[in-house]
């Protein structure tokens, strides 16, 4: 009897483009991220990746325009990298790679099969809306940030002003054309479902980010090596560790250590960079702030080691970011095993978690005589901050992971798909 040849009967497996500017080897937020979210589904799904090179965490590498890695085909695009802290240059690399993006979106995206594109920056969201659209694709959003709130709440445009009516305008044609919308916390759910039409809607998935729990875990505070260095062990610590841009409240902050300057209970840590860096650098130095140390930002490696390096973690908002952003940092000091002290509007998506975990507190933003009456509580209630500590970890791994983050993707897309 003739035998046939062996067929494999299992079928193609779905396939999925996600289009983002920071992929692998980046490992800053949206890198990381968006790295994580693509290797995570790629069990289940065919995913490859538009992306661009890298520009900041690893700037100065190049890497393979083509190339697949853990699973995950990756086609990165061409664009002018120059310094992204000048203002005009950063301009440049972004009409570049968006125009490289929407060029390569065009050739790969092909139809009815999804399309997957994070705001980061927000021009890319319709750079691939207006690629999936010619292409009939289905479009997937994930928004990290809220434009053009955040342009409102750090004082850059006016609420009235033309330039958050054409971007309101823009918005509202994308998320009528896209198929799903992923939102990084309730509060920005809110915040979007109130800017679409009532039938739309249901198209609103909230999935947080998440802590990273493969880097970071709680360490005996006695072994630190920053606090040792910093020989401040028997104080009271406080430790803002990130970017320090419009969006972040550190006025606030700075302002409250000022009113703490001679009292030897406390001391607080800055760790990172940005706009706001070279303000604080003034202010520690002409306000005399002994009991307030800047250091230069460490690298995503140290974060067991910096992020273990307090008492309790400060997540500082400036006011009107109600649904506009929700901090990554805040998942991370919970997986160190962290309370959060955070400065963000009432009812946050920060607030929220806070609260439902019992793993800190919270205070009006630009208000910094209500923020040392809470670090004044928290100092009296000390006794209490191991326990604190042991929920937040819990709920980074029970409610924060990428196991849990990925399995919500995953159904997202794979259920829509049907």
């Amino acid at each position: 009897m003739e035998t046939l040849p062996h067929r494999d009967a299992s079928p193609p497996r779905q396939k999925l483009w996600i289009v983002t500017e920071l992929y692998y080897p980046e490992n800053n937020q949206t890198g990381y991220y968006m790295t994580q979210i693509a290797e995570g589904l790629a069990a289940d799904l065919d995913i490859k990746i538009i992306c661009g090179q890298p520009n900041y965490a690893a700037r100065g590498h190049r890497a393979p325009k083509h190339e697949l890695h853990n699973g995950v085909e990756i086609f990165r695009v061409w664009s002018t990298l120059f310094d992204k802290n000048v203002l005009p240059l950063r301009l440049i690399n972004m009409l570049t790679l968006g125009a490289s993006m929407l060029f390569r979106a065009l050739r790969k995206l092909e139809k009815d099969v999804g399309v997957v594109v994070v705001s980061a920056p927000p021009s890319l969201l319709f750079i691939a809306a207006l690629a999936a659209k010619i292409r009939r694709a289905p479009l997937y959003l994930i928004i990290q940030d809220k434009y053009p709130e955040i342009l409102v709440a750090v004082g850059s445009v006016k609420n009235n002003s033309f330039l958050v009516k054409l971007l309101n305008g823009f918005n509202r044609w994308l998320y009528r054309r896209a198929e799903k919308i992923v939102v990084v916390g309730r509060d920005m759910g809110e915040l979007v479902a109130s800017q679409m039409d009532d039938q739309d809607a249901g198209k609103i998935s909230v999935i947080q980010n998440w802590a990273s729990l493969e880097e970071i875990e709680p360490r005996p505070r006695s072994q630190n090596r920053l606090l040792n260095d910093l020989q401040i062990g028997h104080k009271l610590v406080f430790l803002y560790a990130g970017n320090m841009g419009h969006p972040q409240d550190i006025e606030s902050i700075v302002k409250c250590a000022e009113l703490l300057k001679d009292d030897e209970r406390f001391h607080f840590i800055f760790i990172g960079s940005g706009v706001k860096r070279k303000w604080l650098e003034n202010a520690i130095r002409s306000r005399r702030l002994d009991n307030t140390t800047l250091l230069d930002p460490l690298p995503r490696a140290e974060q067991e080691v910096f992020l273990n390096a307090c008492d309790v973690g400060l997540v500082p908002l400036v006011e009107n970011m109600f649904g506009v952003a929700m901090p990554s940092r805040t998942y991370n000091l919970l997986a160190a095993g962290k309370p959060v002290l955070a400065l963000t509007d009432e009812n946050s998506e920060v607030s929220r978690v806070l609260r439902e975990e019992r793993v800190g507190w919270n205070v009006p933003p630009l208000a910094p005589e209500k923020l040392l009456a809470a670090i004044e509580t928290i100092y009296e209630n000390r006794e209490r901050l191991p326990e604190m500590g042991r929920l937040a970890r819990l709920a980074a791994e029970k409610k924060y992971s990428v196991a849990v983050a990925v399995a919500k993707y995953r159904q997202l897309i794979l259920n829509d798909g049907k």
